[in-house]
């Protein structure tokens, strides 16, 4: 069985602002750098093989925090970077339904697109590290597009928000993915 733990990042300043940052390159805030270390603090101890991160600042240096304390190999995939909200990009919610009433944003990645990337992806970390124990940072639409189709649009981003560094875990095993638990954030009280 190979198990990953997602991790969304830390929090940043466009989040704090509820900015929309695709695939903007925006890096921990304070707080975030915090959310880091309480993963990292929390994760301690735990038997993990590698670490895998989006190469963006804000999964990165997540991921690089929660390192300092295990010390693992860590590699940069793109398949899970960010979804890129084109047009939309660094605008507010109340922006984006002010010029996008439809929340159709011009020049965004699919979600088709973002779910084949995100498809690759795992089957690279299935393939690279079977039956291994991974450590994934990606960001929220990347997390919350793999979990509503993994659970077959039971978790959506209508009845889930996904906090800044709460913690997903998934299982493949015998050519199937299964949901263990999702948006965990006990960690970060």
């Amino acid at each position: 069985m190979t198990n990953i733990c997602l991790i969304r990042h830390g929090e940043t300043d466009w989040n704090a602002l509820g900015k929309i940052q695709g695939k903007t390159d925006i890096p921990l805030n304070e707080k975030g750098i915090k959310q880091a270390e309480n993963c990292r603090d929390h994760l301690k101890g735990s038997n993990w093989d590698i670490i895998v991160t989006s190469p963006l600042k804000r999964a990165k240096e997540t991921a690089m925090i929660i390192n300092g304390a295990l010390n693992l190999p860590l590699v940069e995939m793109e398949e899970f970077m960010e979804r890129s909200f084109g047009d939309a990009e660094g605008k507010t919610r109340e922006e984006r339904e002010i010029l996008y009433p439809d929340l159709e944003y011009p020049n965004q990645e699919s979600r088709e697109e973002l779910m084949n990337r995100i498809s690759r992806g795992l089957e690279k970390v299935v393939l690279s590290y079977p039956e291994k124990n991974v450590l994934l940072v990606a960001h929220g639409a990347v997390i919350h597009t793999l979990l509503s189709t993994l659970s077959e649009n039971q978790i959506t981003l209508e009845n889930t928000y996904l906090m800044n560094a709460c913690i997903s875990n998934i299982h493949y095993k015998e050519k199937k993915w299964t949901i263990k638990d999702y948006n965990l954030v006990d960690h970060l009280l």
